[in-house]
């Protein structure tokens, strides 16, 4: 399920934009304000569609500071200024694309589902100063290769793609270990033991009681 993160101020173009998007195997979750946007991105979203003027500020500055802090989610400039030094602004920022209202719904469907397709292509997630390439196999810190297990691959790729989230300690046994046999839960403590070891200060914390998290910076 693709989820879509939409930072608008404008309800009317919100709710209009919404429908165009949805669909059965996405979703669209609506934030009216900079504040608001960033408790929606406290949980990780296939595409952040971004206004820039908003009520709190300017979209600009958030996008910014989600890229300093080595999130490549796909971003999506939706907005009114149409002069050609904004759009290069967005783009020298790292927005992905930058379309101008008033614009067709038919269009921005289009450029969503070309940036989504994108996304799903492949390459490395780069969590400064951490890159990982699950496809590929190939794991970095500081631009350094790092061997990891097929084991500590699948919690690695669990803990990141759900970062900012605890994931129950009962969650990453069903998940990383799939053969239905019995696992021993000191097995995932080794395996995060490991994994802290091999990617030095790795924002892996344990929650207590509860399970693990990978930390992400507050924005």
């Amino acid at each position: 399920m693709d989820r879509i993160v939409l930072i608008e101020d404008d309800p009317a173009l919100g709710r209009g934009v919404s429908l165009a998007l949805t669909q059965p195997d996405r979703t669209v979750e609506i934030a009216a304000t900079l504040r608001e946007g960033r408790s929606l991105l406290e949980r990780p979203c296939a595409l952040l569609v971004l206004d820039l003027n908003l009520p709190d500020g300017n979209g600009l500055d958030l996008l910014a500071k989600l890229r300093r802090t080595g999130d490549r989610t796909p971003v999506l400039i939706l907005t009114a200024n149409d002069l050609e030094a904004d759009q290069v602004a967005g783009l020298e920022l790292g927005a992905d694309d930058y379309v101008v209202k008033p614009f067709s719904l038919a269009v921005l469907r289009a450029r969503v589902n070309a940036l989504l397709r994108r996304g799903k292509a492949g390459g490395a997630l780069e969590l400064p100063p951490f890159s990982f390439d699950f496809d590929g196999m190939v794991f970095r810190r500081d631009g350094v290769p790092v061997e990891l297990s097929k084991t500590e691959q699948r919690l690695l790729r669990l803990l990141v793609e759900h970062r900012g989230q605890t994931l129950t300690r009962e969650q990453l046994l069903d998940r990383v270990w799939d053969s239905g046999e019995f696992v021993d839960e000191n097995a995932l403590s080794v395996a995060v033991r490991r994994l802290r070891t091999k990617l030095t200060d790795a924002p892996i914390r344990t929650v207590y009681g509860v399970g693990y998290v990978w930390e992400v910076r507050q924005l």
